[in-house]
């Protein structure tokens, strides 16, 4: 899954586009890097970002929607919280909704989704992004993030969306310190073990940093292809990444040595 962001304030520069064009260009380069999928989205969710509302996210994100439709068949994710704006971005063509807050911060999102059909990624998070690294708290880490996923997807389907169209995701460094995250990408077979297709999203995310000694997210493409690769070994359906051919590279090659142990990835 590729990264495109329409937003002036996502957290790693090389992933935002201001223009129609620049935003469907980078789209379509990540397409030919690898990409099975490419996820727009017009609000930035990094620590400490304010929300945008859904005109706004329209205004920014249905443009581009459009344009890559008009280009590119495949599957197109869209980023967002907002009934709203999932709705007008279905009409548009979207095939995915991406919602980091699990169908729970929008009251109409789930009627939205039932009624839409679309495939929905449940993600976890610990507060609103505003908020979510001011003090993180957890017991037990992995627990409590697979009961959330289990109870949200549990929930959607009694809201009338298909089992089958549910996807979920630990939400690496939404509401949650070093350890914690380290300790959900080192158990992702808990995870998995629900039932859903899993989405990990950890690249060149600031926890990286931090295990590198302070390195920013320009340095981390190491680190965030370490977390991918990871990933593909335990059996994740989707690697949400802002390095295209790099992170593809690295699932193939993981692929290939899991064939030659006779397993599939």
């Amino acid at each position: 899954m590729g990264i495109v962001n329409v937003t002036p304030d996502s957290f790693y520069g090389p992933s935002r586009a201001t223009g129609i064009e620049e935003a469907v260009g980078r789209a379509l380069h990540m397409v030919e890097e690898g990409a099975d999928i490419i996820d727009l989205g017009a609000e930035s969710t990094r620590p400490g970002s304010k929300p945008v509302g859904p005109e706004e996210q329209k205004r920014r994100l249905l443009p581009v929607l459009e344009a890559l439709r008009g280009r590119w068949d495949g599957p197109l994710s869209i980023d967002t919280t907002r009934a709203e704006v999932a709705r007008d971005a279905w009409r548009a063509g979207a095939d995915i909704i991406n919602d980091v807050g699990a169908a729970r911060l929008d009251p109409e999102m789930a009627a939205l989704l039932a009624h839409s059909g679309l495939p929905v990624i449940l993600m976890h998070m610990q507060g609103v992004p505003e908020t979510m690294q001011e003090n993180p708290r957890y017991d037990d880490v992995v627990a409590e993030v697979r009961d959330f996923l289990l109870e949200r997807a549990r929930a959607a389907e009694a809201a009338g969306v298909r089992r089958e169209r549910i996807l979920i995701d630990p939400g690496i460094g939404f509401g949650k310190r070093l350890q914690h995250n380290l300790e959900l990408i080192a158990r992702l077979d808990a995870f998995r073990g629900l039932g859903y297709p899993l989405v990990v999203g950890a690249s060149r995310k600031s926890f990286l940093g931090k295990v590198l000694d302070g390195e920013p997210p320009a340095e981390l493409l190491e680190a965030s292809l370490a977390v991918a690769a990871l990933a593909a070994a335990a059996g994740v359906e989707v690697v949400r990444a802002h390095d295209v051919r790099a992170t593809a590279r690295v699932a193939r090659v993981v692929a290939a040595v899991a064939a030659a142990r006779g397993e599939g990835v």
